[in-house]
């Protein structure tokens, strides 16, 4: 397990740019499925036979990461940006990012000394962002509006835990090729047909998930994500949405959607059988494309199992790997054993 987590998590895919992510799974997937499809708006849907065809699973993760983009050009060769996605900007002082993959860029900050109110919240339209440009027209050179701009860090490693952007939601496709690598190495069929969708622009909007649960039309869709830890050493417990260590995290309800019981109880029912860890997510704040598939066609039942992340939705979110080894062994049984659909 985690055989691609580290690449995936270094690849840059901002909502409505997840084109290299897209290629980094195709070409690690083909070989492995039935059939594999990009369609209009980029998702990437591969397809395992199963040894049952009456109904039909779908496994979805978002390829996309939160970022900004370029939106501002000015005459000092500064760029303003804008966020893509959830980023608080609390986040970005003095960040160091890329540009397209290409440009490194600093972002600006008060220096601590000279900063009379440390408890401002610095917004968007104050932020720039300097990559060495003298003027608007040598910026113009090398920049575009529209330009994608991502967090500019490796991949770490500490004994259980990672440390890198993006966890949110490599983690979910990370952990769905490792289920198509499962049935690969062991020569062996889902119970059901099963589809794997690596959707788009879940950040801004849940835009994907829909038009691929349309297409698929599955009897239930299983939705892997990265979802918010807030374990914080600061915070109360009571803040806590979930704690790294404490393994695979299932959702009972979220912004948008109260989840289906009977998946939900089966979820927590396997996991116990199994000796699976697995926690609840115990604040409902944030959402999921189980909020979209469960208005889509005539509703897909859903089910949500999460990687925690410390820190998401900024340059360094934090994970336990063995939260996520959890997942991986969860969906694993889930596919095999065909008893989410009975």
């Amino acid at each position: 397990m985690q055989k691609y987590l580290k690449e995936l998590v270094e690849i840059s895919g901002i909502s409505g740019k997840e084109e290299k992510v897209m290629q980094f799974i195709k070409k690690n997937i083909q070989d492995k499925v039935d059939s594999v499809s990009v369609d209009n708006v980029g998702n990437l849907i591969a397809f395992k036979k199963g040894n049952d065809s009456s109904k039909k699973i779908m496994f979805a993760a978002h390829m996309d990461e939160v970022g900004l983009m370029v939106t501002k050009i000015y005459d000092d060769g500064t760029l303003g940006v804008a966020q893509v996605g959830g980023v608080d900007p609390r986040v970005l002082k003095a960040q160091r990012l890329k540009i397209n993959d290409e440009i490194v860029a600093i972002l600006n900050s008060t220096p601590i000394h000279l900063d009379h109110n440390l408890t401002a919240v610095t917004g968007y339209d104050s932020i720039k962002a300097y990559a060495g440009f003298k003027n608007k027209d040598e910026a113009k050179l090398k920049v575009k509006i529209g330009d994608m701009v991502t967090f500019d860090v490796k991949y770490y490693e500490n004994n259980e835990y990672a440390v890198c952007k993006a966890f949110d939601d490599r983690c979910g496709c990370s952990a769905m090729m490792d289920l198509i690598d499962f049935f690969d190495s062991e020569s062996k069929k889902p119970f059901y047909d099963t589809y794997f969708a690596f959707v788009v622009q879940e950040e801004t909007g849940l835009r994907g998930s829909g038009v691929a649960g349309f297409s698929i039309q599955p009897d239930v869709a299983v939705i892997l994500e990265g979802t918010t830890a807030g374990d914080n050493p600061e915070l109360e417990k009571t803040s806590w949405a979930t704690h790294l260590g404490d393994g695979a995290v299932l959702t009972f309800m979220h912004s948008g959607v109260v989840l289906d019981k009977r998946i939900f109880e089966y979820l927590v029912e396997t996991s116990k059988k199994n000796n699976i860890k697995h926690q609840f997510k115990m604040r409902t704040a944030g959402g999921t494309d189980a909020a979209r598939l469960t208005r889509t066609v005539d509703g897909i039942p859903c089910a949500v199992i999460s990687t925690p992340c410390r820190y998401i939705h900024s340059a360094n979110s934090i994970i336990n790997k063995n939260d996520y080894n959890s997942v991986v062994e969860l969906i694993k049984i889930i596919s095999v054993e065909g008893r989410i659909l009975k």
